[in-house]
């Protein structure tokens, strides 16, 4: 039946139709069997240019025919289907409806062996090509827009979800909370406090933490400054702390790019990155089906 708020939109809806079915009526039937036209515009003989004359014969036959059964089929439908504000018609059917019994179909006809699927532990999932195969069929709808179709992060925004780096943490659970409640990371832009000489420092020291690059008078006074605004988070030696989403900086791993200016722009002005929870957007059983595929392409593109 069609949601309209209130019986008297419904009430408008319906007298609107029946008016304008009627006026159709109306004017077709008076367009064709009205007379001969109008006796003023018979009297005389308008042409233009020469041989353009002006008629009053109505449209082809055909037209009323055509007309008449599109008005007629109308009515039908009308009838059966819902169209006459809140009335549903003869067959009561919604859109709603429809899809309502296609779900129920598909949980007839899929539903135990989708719960047996999610059901297993991660390990007995990943061992299960249906699940697998569901599992990267959710990721193409809902993730590959922001982390590529091949998982692999594109944008130097979105990171990549097939190699072992994960700044959140990598195992099933940390992955499942990653996907179920989201992310949000917040890296503090670092320049008022360090200023000019010593944001490019710190840049040369943590790039030494991943490469081994850096004059070692750069890299002392770094150090230092690295040791008391950023260890805190990144820990001393550079290893990050999932817990509060900070990346490591001794792997050569950059999420917004590696270079100089990139590692520089990242300690001078911060970064902001969130990923968007999926729990509602998503079902029980789908966010396991995505992470049991996210786990089993960690580290291994093949396994897509």
């Amino acid at each position: 039946m069609a949601d309209v708020p209130t019986q008297f939109w419904s009430g408008y809806i319906v007298g609107l139709t029946v008016i304008s079915l009627l006026a159709l009526v109306w004017l077709v039937f008076n367009t064709y069997f009205s007379g001969d036209g109008d006796p003023e515009l018979a009297d005389h003989d308008h042409v233009w240019d020469n041989d353009l004359r002006e008629g009053t014969n109505p449209a082809p036959l055909w037209w009323f025919w055509l007309i008449l059964a599109s008005m007629a089929f109308s009515v039908i439908y009308l009838m059966l289907f819902p169209g006459m504000g809140s009335n549903g018609g003869v067959m009561q059917w919604s859109q709603g409806n429809d899809v309502a019994a296609a779900y129920e179909r598909y949980t007839q006809n899929f539903g135990s062996e989708r719960e047996r699927l999610t059901e297993l532990p991660y390990s007995a999932m990943r061992e299960e090509p249906l699940a697998l195969r569901s599992g990267a069929h959710l990721f193409a709808v809902n993730c590959g827009s922001c982390h590529g179709a091949d998982a692999t992060g594109q944008a130097q925004l979105f990171p990549n979800l097939v190699d072992e780096t994960w700044q959140w943490g990598g195992s099933e659970t940390q992955i499942e909370q990653s996907i179920r409640t989201g992310r949000t990371a917040v890296m503090p832009g670092w320049q008022a406090a360090l200023q000019d000489d010593g944001v490019a420092a710190v840049t040369e020291f943590v790039i030494a933490l991943a490469r081994g690059q850096g004059s070692e008078q750069n890299l002392d006074a770094g150090r230092t400054q690295y040791l008391q605004f950023c260890s805190a988070c990144h820990g001393p030696e550079g290893l990050g702390n999932p817990l509060l989403g900070s990346p490591a900086l001794n792997d050569d791993v950059w999420l917004y790019g590696g270079t100089y200016d990139a590692v520089y722009e990242s300690i001078a002005v911060g970064r902001m990155g969130e990923m968007p929870p999926f729990d509602g957007r998503l079902s029980e059983q789908q966010i396991r089906l995505l992470t049991a595929w996210i786990s089993n392409s960690t580290g291994d593109q093949s396994a897509q």
